[in-house]
């Protein structure tokens, strides 16, 4: 790091648990999410640029879009414009995106990218933001920003706006495969909506653990669900197979992330996991990694400081 360049690593997460709830006035649905990082991680190089006030992106993936469509573009201008309410300085940021977690899969990269982007310049323009005002910042650029100021694990409320960090003990690696395509996020809300009737409600079994600051893996596994699956696996029948075959190679269980289209499995150990990202990743098309479960390091601590700069 230097005064004016910073490195931040912004993990992948996979919801353990997703449950989508009755509908919003606003037209969000609240949600119940256990959401967990997992140590497959892009990294956002972040500078500044006095000798300028736009927003400059590039990224060495370039399917992705580096205008305003990007979320960590949209992320940097509006801290420049808050933080030019603050202090009435004006500079320039120039972002760099070097990307492994696939987009549009689910694993929530694009979030990630915005909060790294997010704690970088709260670092290099000295803002002093903890992490509870840098999540309100993002929550206005998407759902799963606000999480990833609280990793690695926690209970997700809300429209993403309640968090509840939380303590998984126990230590798991993590299988996911892309299959090589995204799924749209709005359309996985119309399949879903058109799929089932009536507001859904908690379990018993989720309800029990509403309120814990502390959870087991072995409490956590037998409880995982994801609502979208049920309406998604018809029209996309590779996320069945994939679940499939990972539980085959050994997963305690396998789940689709997000509105997808990544699945992962959990496994006990990285050797299990290892041998069946070798198997379950062979077919042309598919990317798959082998990952521990909690990101190599969280973005923030809980009073708001970098932990690990790369």
């Amino acid at each position: 790091m230097t005064n004016d360049e910073i490195r931040v690593s912004a993990p992948a997460k996979v919801n353990l648990i997703l449950r989508v709830l009755d509908r919003r006035p606003d037209g969000y649905h609240n949600l119940w999410s256990l959401m967990q990082t997992v140590a497959l991680e892009d990294q956002v190089r972040v500078r500044l640029r006095p000798d300028s006030t736009d927003v400059r992106l590039s990224c060495d993936d370039p399917a992705l879009p580096i205008d305003g469509r990007n979320l960590a573009t949209r992320a940097a201008a509006l801290v420049l414009e808050l933080a030019h309410r603050q202090s009435r300085h004006r500079v320039g940021v120039e972002i760099h995106l070097a990307k492994r977690i696939p987009a549009g899969g689910g694993l929530g990269g694009g979030s990630s990218d915005a909060a790294a982007t997010i704690v970088g310049l709260n670092r290099l323009l000295g803002l002093g933001w903890s992490a509870e005002e840098m999540a309100r910042v993002g929550q206005s650029l998407g759902s799963d920003v606000p999480f990833f100021f609280f990793a690695p694990s926690a209970v997700i409320r809300g429209r993403g706006e309640e968090i509840a960090p939380v303590i998984l003990t126990g230590e798991r690696w993590v299988v996911l495969v892309n299959p090589g395509f995204p799924i749209e996020t709005r359309w996985a809300y119309e399949r879903l909506a058109g799929a089932r009737r009536g507001v859904r409600e908690l379990a018993e079994g989720l309800r029990r653990l509403d309120g814990k600051t502390a959870l087991s893996w072995d409490e956590v596994i037998p409880l995982m669900e994801n609502d979208f699956e049920a309406a998604l696996a018809p029209v996309h029948q590779v996320i069945g197979e994939i679940k499939t075959e990972l539980v085959s190679r050994g997963a305690e269980a396998a789940l689709l992330s997000g509105s997808g289209a990544t699945v992962f499995g959990v496994f006990r150990d990285e050797s299990s996991a290892l041998r069946a990202r070798e198997a379950v990743g062979l077919l042309e098309g598919r990317r798959a990694f082998a990952v521990r479960a909690g990101s190599v390091s969280s973005m923030v601590t809980r009073q708001g400081s970098i932990v690990q700069i790369a």
